[in-house]
């Protein structure tokens, strides 16, 4: 579905036309199909682990609904792998794509279906990021992370009985991600008033409420609880809704982002991307001079790495993320700024308890 924001700023929001969140819903993928007129030959992208949780039964339910069923096993998230996927689609004459994963498929199916032209379903196994429902894809381009604009999926099944069944860890990402979106509008608000860059005030508030209701029921997200799955799947499609209707990714993506994204280059291994997002979120929170031990607190309750030993990731490492972040996009104002000295940069990470 596509609506003209106004004729002076001729931006498009682009949104999922059917949404299903809830207990066994992936046994209705034939329904969503016939409900989008999509027929003929579906490519299935997926992983190894994801194929045997739902690749399978969805091959399976779209041939008994009367669709031919192709599927291609994909391994890292890189334009290589949305180049051979583009191939299969070109060999089968698929006219419609599927990503089954917990991120890396739905980003590859989301951006070869859009240079292809035709529409994909985002089928989320996990719930570790907001990208099941958004136009955006994480990618690795000639060797580093890039987020890429692309369509948003014309449908998300959201089956909560996988998802619930997904390792915990996952699901506490999706909340580091989701909570993540106050600073990300912190600093958008900022780009606002000092580089008088477009702000959305209808975007901002449905960010800062996916936000806000996360934080409010961290008590209650438990491993294995269906409740709880649910709650965080709404939450990430809530970001990507606000996400297409800024036409951008700034109502979830900010300045600890830019740290997550600092760290994917420097860390020898790092954490989930939701991880470091949440801890990104604790420091960025004190550079604006917000709450962010309520941030930080959230965050312990979820069960979420608040510091650079639960992420696995050496002090160093903190730091120097820290000083790089701000060159990650330098089209994107934050409260980075123009970088931080390397004294801010371990003041802000031992104050918040990041480095010890």
């Amino acid at each position: 579905m596509k609506l003209t924001i106004n004729k002076n700023s001729a931006k498009w929001m682009q949104l999922p036309r059917d949404v299903l969140v809830g207990h066994g819903v992936l046994e209705e993928i034939g329904d969503v199909c016939r409900d989008l007129k999509l027929k003929g030959n579906a490519l299935i992208v997926t992983g190894n682990t994801t194929r045997d949780v739902a690749g399978k039964r969805v091959s399976t339910l779209l041939e008994n609904a009367g669709s031919s069923t192709e599927m291609v096993l994909t391994c890292r998230a890189t334009m290589e792998e949305v180049d051979k996927i583009m191939q299969k689609a070109s060999e089968t004459g698929a006219t419609f794509l599927l990503g089954i994963g917990s991120g890396r498929s739905i980003d590859l199916a989301k951006l070869a279906s859009t240079r292809l032209e035709i529409p994909f379903i985002s089928v989320p196994t996990a719930a570790s990021h907001d990208g099941i429902a958004s136009s955006r894809a994480s990618i690795i381009d000639n060797g580093k992370n890039a987020s890429v604009q692309a369509q948003a999926p014309i449908a998300v099944v959201a089956d909560t009985e996988i998802i619930s069944a997904a390792p915990f860890r996952f699901l506490v990402a999706g909340c580091g991600d989701i909570i993540s979106n106050y600073t990300a509008v912190l600093d958008w608000e900022l780009a606002s008033r000092l580089r008088n860059e477009y702000f959305g005030e209808y975007a901002a508030a449905l960010s800062r409420m996916a936000a806000r209701v996360v934080i409010e029921n961290a008590d209650s997200i438990k491993p294995e609880h269906e409740t709880s799955a649910r709650l965080v799947v709404k939450a990430l499609v809530s970001n990507g809704v606000a996400m297409s209707i800024a036409g951008s990714s700034r109502p979830a993506s900010g300045s600890e982002h830019m740290f997550s994204h600092a760290l994917d280059r420097i860390a020898p291994k790092p954490a989930l991307h939701g991880e470091q997002c949440g801890v990104g979120t604790i420091m960025m929170m004190y550079l604006h001079g917000g709450n962010w031990q309520e941030i930080r607190d959230a965050l312990k309750k979820i069960g979420a790495p608040t510091n650079a030993e639960e992420l696995g990731i050496e002090d160093r490492y903190i730091v120097e993320a820290l000083l790089h972040a701000h060159s990650i996009r330098p089209d994107r104002y934050t409260i980075l700024g123009n970088g931080l000295t390397p004294s801010a940069a371990e003041k802000v990470a031992r104050i918040t308890k990041v480095i010890s």
